[in-house]
C-alpha cells in the first residue's frame, strides 16, 4: 500500500472501485505528466446518498462531506491512470459544482470539503487552485460534483 493510502486508512477511508461512466467518456486521462479526472459525484456503493439542491434538500453540512466523497472517488481515478497515489508530485486545481438553491452563496464551504481530504490524504502536494460553482441541476440530482487535475512524478 502506498503512504497516500495509509493516510486514507488512518482516516477510515479506503478508495471506492472507479464508478462506471454514465456517458462517452473515461474517468481519467494521463496527458503528459498530467491527469484529469471527469466530475465525481458522490456516489457510495454505486448510489447517491443524497440528492437536490444545497440550501435546499440538503444542508451544507451534509455537502460538505458528500464535497469529500467526490474527492476520495476523484483519487480512485487518478490511481486508475498513475497507479499509485504516491506519484502524485502535487494537485493543479480543483473544480467542484455545487447544485444550489437560488439563495444559496456558501459554495466555498461545500467546496472545502474535497480540498480539506486532498490535504489530509496528500499533505502539501494536496495544495491546489480552486474554483466552487454554483449550478442549477448536475447528473442524477446530485448535490455536488467535483473534478481535479493533478500533476504526476516520473
Amino acid at each position: 500500500m502506498s503512504a497516500a493510502e495509509d493516510r486514507l486508512a488512518e482516516l477510515g477511508l479506503t478508495l471506492p472501485e472507479v464508478a462506471t461512466p454514465a456517458g462517452a467518456y473515461v474517468p481519467a486521462l494521463r496527458s503528459g505528466p498530467y491527469v484529469y479526472t471527469a466530475g465525481q459525484v458522490p456516489l457510495v456503493a454505486g448510489e447517491l446518498p443524497l440528492t437536490g439542491k444545497v440550501g435546499g434538500e440538503v444542508t451544507p453540512e451534509e455537502a460538505k462531506e458528500l464535497a469529500r466523497t467526490c474527492a476520495l472517488n476523484a483519487l480512485a481515478a487518478v490511481k486508475s491512470v498513475a497507479g499509485d497515489l504516491d506519484r502524485v508530485a502535487r494537485v493543479v486545481k480543483v473544480t467542484g459544482f455545487v447544485a444550489s438553491a437560488p439563495d444559496f452563496t456558501g459554495q466555498p464551504g461545500v467546496i472545502n470539503g474535497a480540498s480539506e481530504l486532498l490535504g489530509e490524504v496528500l499533505g502539501d502536494k494536496g495544495v491546489h487552485a480552486r474554483s466552487a460553482v454554483g449550478v442549477a441541476v448536475l447528473p442524477m440530482d446530485a448535490p455536488v460534483e467535483v473534478e481535479i487535475q493533478v500533476e504526476l512524478t516520473d
